[in-house]
């Protein structure tokens, strides 16, 4: 997994969201063994602490849990990882249309916008 940071924001908090968007992409499936937190570390070239930070409280909201001597693995309930999918697109969209409104289109502007992008490129 490739990892990008920008300077606004915690790394750890970064570290979060980026797993949990591999985990809703499927990047880490349901179920799956996570890498070590040194492996993860490394990967992403931050201290090792701070990605144990991260995947604490990615473990605290139950999207990961542990298994005593056999490491982390991504939760296995499908509806938690669906309602997470589902709750980061509605924020999305809201963003896009906040964006969008603060540009000065209206929201059926928008959406008309949207409905010819997705003719375009045929999604």
């Amino acid at each position: 997994m490739a990892w990008h940071f920008e300077n606004n924001l915690p790394i750890y908090t970064q570290i979060l969201e980026q797993i949990r968007l591999g985990i809703i992409s499927g990047v880490y499936p349901a179920g799956s063994k996570l890498p070590s937190v040194r492996e993860l570390a490394s990967e992403a070239s931050v201290n090792p602490n701070t990605m144990q930070r991260a995947l604490a409280e990615l473990e605290q909201s139950g999207l990961i849990f542990t298994q005593r001597t056999a490491g982390r693995f991504v939760t296995e309930d499908l509806d938690m990882i669906e309602k997470l999918k589902k709750n980061i697109a509605e924020e999305q969209i809201r963003k896009f249309f906040q964006s969008m409104l603060e540009l000065g289109f209206t929201e059926e502007e928008t959406v008309q916008l949207m409905e010819k992008a997705v003719k375009e490129t045929k999604l």
